[in-house]
């Protein structure tokens, strides 16, 4: 039977991270049954196909307006005015969008307040049987203080508040942490590197006993392999849709250019999916693709999505195609400073550059500026059409420095059949050994790489040798291939972690699996 379920996001429905995570977890709500209350800043949220209402508060009392019945799904947009609080520096079309640790705290008790107020009203209005929030801060706090254990409600940790805002602000913003943590029935995680992260910061001796592990979910009626003839009419498709309906804000404007491309019928596609912010590593990719063109010459590198370091990016791809190592390691040396952030060298990257000398250096350099000519920029893609270009690619590279509590893209892009590359640490580890028992044993060392000093090397090393078998061995890429999708349809389709997150809304935890502790 299905229950009435009150979901607290605040974000937008659309982009990356935790707003496609509410997204598809509404959508697959709806298809289970149950009807989704769900708060949220997505003012074009009457677009999506399971929203059939939208509320807004006008003179300080909730309208609800009905687009189609029944009514499944409502959207609820809460006056919290122009300022948005956020846990990395973004671009939030609409808002004044800051990081919570630059604001005021006036001005983050005004949003918690609003958001509170808003809380209470759909709950008058609809009666929860059970409630989510979203993040460390400020999502559980907001329902503890407007649900006052009138209704039960569990939380969903993401990454990036705990690791961005809490953990390096525990003094300012460990009391709401606590706060919110205090009155959940459970708490879910990702990964069990994102569970002992939150222990340690929060120190509640009860969250352990009160954490379930419950990754986010791939629509794998979206993430499925293609052949290279259907994967590339769908990113030809996509390159249409993008001209005519180009992103309002994270777009590129040569963007349907870019994604047109990259043929899966003639080129091997490595991806990149993601924010383009300095902790995500991205520039340890475009360092390593000239030595990855030096051993595959039809490799193509796509890098989708958005984000304050993208111009800096753009700086050093530009370097290295015009053979300039000095320019390169200039913007090495500045780091996060080039996104408005702290002064701080990214040391791999440093250290790849400071190692290249005599005959390598001169092959690397060589090989340049045409690896710089086979990197395109598609700016911020829809997660709707994300599956477009991971189908059409061979490997997707995640390569973040930084914690990450799941890795969303190594799953997305095993479900695609796309070999899923990433930095062995944190969740991504985690994702990592949950897919590595589909491939061979000589083939598993090929999903992960080190952080270090020989990181670039690594990646590039990895890309080309999964690129080599792809293109020589045809029949056993083929097989790992379907068994890699296979597998990771199985352990991550989203209907499971509906069901899941459903019963921990409810404050029922039993049948979720507990935080394994080593």
């Amino acid at each position: 039977m299905g229950m009435r379920i009150l979901i607290f996001h605040g974000y937008l429905l659309r982009g990356t991270g935790s707003n496609i995570y509410n997204t598809e977890l509404a959508r697959w709500l709806v298809d289970l049954g149950h009807e989704v209350h769900l708060l949220c800043q997505e003012r074009h949220a009457a677009e999506f196909d399971f929203v059939d209402a939208v509320g807004r508060w006008r003179h300080g009392r909730l309208d609800v307006e009905v687009t189609r019945r029944p009514v499944r799904c409502t959207a609820y947009l809460p006056d919290i005015g122009g300022l948005l609080p956020v846990y990395v520096a973004d671009h939030y079309e609409g808002f004044d969008a800051r990081p919570f640790p630059e604001l005021t705290d006036g001005q983050i008790e005004h949003y918690i307040a609003a958001n509170t107020a808003a809380v209470r009203d759909v709950v008058a209005a609809v009666e929860p049987d059970g409630a989510l929030a979203n993040h460390l801060v400020m999502g559980p706090v907001i329902l503890a203080r407007a649900l006052a254990g009138r209704v039960p409600y569990a939380i969903k940790i993401h990454g990036s508040a705990l690791e961005y805002t809490v953990r390096p602000n525990v003094g300012r913003f460990g009391s709401y942490a606590r706060e919110g943590l205090a009155g959940a029935t459970g708490v879910l995680v990702g990964s069990r590197h994102t569970a002992e992260s939150l222990w340690e910061v929060v120190g509640l001796p009860d969250l352990p006993a009160r954490t379930r592990l419950l990754p986010p979910g791939v629509d794998v009626r979206r993430f499925h392999p293609r052949p290279p003839g259907e994967a590339k009419d769908g990113l030809r498709a996509l390159a249409a849709r993008v001209e005519a309906d180009p992103p309002t804000w994270g777009g590129e404007a040569d963007a349907a250019q870019a994604i047109r491309a990259a043929d899966p019928t003639r080129d091997r596609i490595v991806s990149y999916v993601g924010k383009l912010i300095a902790s995500k590593g991205v520039d340890l990719l475009i360092a390593a693709w000239p030595l990855v063109i030096d051993r595959a010459p039809d490799a193509r590198l796509m890098i989708a999505g958005f984000g304050a370091y993208r111009h800096a990016l753009l700086q050093l791809a530009r370097a290295l195609g015009e053979g300039d190592l000095a320019a390169a390691r200039v913007i090495a040396s500045r780091g996060r400073e080039l996104e408005g952030g702290p002064p701080g060298e990214l040391r791999y990257l440093a250290a790849f550059l400071d190692g290249l000398t005599g005959a390598e250096q001169e092959r690397y350099l060589n090989a340049s500026p045409a690896a710089m000519r086979r990197i395109h920029f598609t700016g911020r893609i829809e997660h709707d059409d994300v599956s477009e270009l991971m189908c059409a690619s061979q490997a997707v590279v995640v390569p973040s420095t930084f914690p990450e509590a799941f890795g969303m893209v190594l799953a997305e892009a095993a479900c695609c059949g796309a070999m899923p590359l990433s930095a062995a640490h944190s969740g991504l580890a985690e994702v990592t050994e949950v897919l590595a028992p589909a491939l061979r044993k000589d083939l598993r060392p090929q999903l992960s790489f080190q952080l270090g000093p020989g990181a670039v090397r690594e990646i590039a090393d990895k890309l080309a040798c999964w690129l080599s078998f792809t293109a020589n061995t045809p029949n056993a890429w083929r097989q790992a291939r379907e068994d890699l999708a296979d597998l990771a349809c199985a352990q991550f389709g989203w209907q499971e972690v509906a069901k899941g997150v459903a019963a921990a809304a409810r404050g029922q935890l039993g049948g979720l699996p507990p935080v394994p502790v080593d």
